[in-house]
């Protein structure tokens, strides 16, 4: 009998062996990006707040600082690290953005330990690719909030600071609930309070948060501004409706609900602040299979039956929402948003050069992104 109380364990350690060891090799892979020329600078979050130094919380800055004075604008990826077009649209500003005036920031992975875990039992892939014309691309899938890894006990009702609002327990490992953070805070409070003390000491002027949302949630394929923001906001989604033909329209910031970007950074810094939503159908519950083709194409047969039942928040057609699509309206809305403030505020001009809408929907994803084979190696960097 001894030998089949072996042959359980030896079942058992296979089957935690088969289920752990993806998910140790994803928490410890790295992504490769070729840093474009414009990259004049790689530091860390932990420069604005030493103790966050060798944590999970401390992450990777990228400067592109142009020849000309002028403005300073801060561009956050992965706040929630499974709305896979904001990584990418920060990954395709690292390797192509050129700034002719003023200082442009760029964070690829804003919550790190998100990215270090997909969301548990959500039959998600642990990555997703894509296509190069000299391989695939790949990307670590990301969690919406900090790993449990990371960040843990989650507390029974977890209380914003400093307003003292309840929110629910989860929004504690939730990095767009707990701006502005506080320094001797949860992890989460923490990485927040670390991008604050850099939008104040580096006197940033414009700050945009990039996201993702279902096609069913009504916030979403907009443009998310508080007051000081609004007008601005506005004038890049007429001008990108009226120019570009693609829809981004603008939502306020709820003044009574806390811990979110675009109503914090503006409430405790002078900078302007917007957060960009982009319509996504892989995290729509009603989509089927959580595939890499369902991330990249966004095409779905469920979805489209909800969309002939009128349940959608965004139009639905036989281009899917693609990579492609989503990540040029983040990329033509951002560069909007910075013509709009240099039109009132002539003596900070922000002027750099990036990739828009059509370029990318006309192009492909994939051939903005340099092989690292044949990149210098000066110019690789990991995340």
């Amino acid at each position: 009998m001894k030998w089949i109380k072996w042959l359980i364990l030896a079942v058992l350690v296979l089957f935690l062996l088969a289920g752990g060891l993806p998910i140790l090799m994803q928490r410890n892979y790295k992504e490769t990006l070729v840093m474009g020329d414009g990259v004049t600078r790689v530091f860390k979050l932990s420069d604005y707040f030493e103790p966050l130094k060798g944590t999970i919380g401390d992450t990777n800055i990228y400067e592109f600082k142009g020849q000309a004075e002028g403005g300073k604008m801060l561009i956050i990826a992965g706040t929630h690290e499974s709305e896979v077009s904001a990584m990418v649209t920060a990954f395709l500003f690292i390797e192509n953005l050129k700034t002719e005036a003023g200082t442009v920031y760029v964070i690829p992975h804003f919550n790190y330990s998100g990215s270090l875990g997909t969301q548990p039992g959500g039959g998600y892939p642990l990555y997703y690719t894509i296509p190069t014309p000299w391989g695939e691309k790949k990307f670590r899938l990301g969690d919406r909030g900090l790993q449990a890894l990371d960040q843990w006990p989650d507390p029974d009702v977890y209380v914003h600071y400093p307003d003292g609002q309840l929110l629910s327990y989860i929004d504690a490992r939730n990095t767009n609930r707990t701006w502005p953070g506080r320094p001797n805070g949860t992890m989460g409070e923490r990485i927040t309070y670390a991008a604050m003390e850099m939008i104040r000491n580096e006197k940033i002027d414009v700050v945009i948060d990039l996201h993702e949302a279902e096609t069913m949630f009504p916030v979403t394929n907009c443009i998310v501004a508080p007051e000081r923001s609004k007008n601005y906001a506005v004038g890049a989604a007429l001008y990108v409706k009226g120019r570009e033909k693609f829809e981004s329209h603008v939502e306020p910031s709820p003044s009574n609900f806390r811990g979110l970007s675009h109503r914090e950074v503006g409430d405790y810094s002078d900078a302007l602040v917007f957060l960009l939503e982009a319509p996504c159908v892989h995290l729509d519950q009603i989509s089927g299979p959580k595939t890499n083709d369902l991330m990249i194409v966004g095409k779905d047969p469920f979805i489209n039956v909800a969309a002939e039942k009128g349940l959608l928040f965004v139009p639905i057609d036989e281009r899917g929402w693609t990579i492609e699509r989503r990540v040029g309206q983040q990329s033509s809305v951002i560069q909007e948003i910075v013509n709009q403030f240099n039109r009132k505020n002539p003596e900070r001009k922000i002027l750099f050069t990036a990739p828009k809408h059509a370029e990318v929907v006309e192009k492909g994803m994939g051939t903005f992104f340099k092989d690292p084979e044949k990149a210098a190696e000066s110019r690789i960097a990991f995340e």
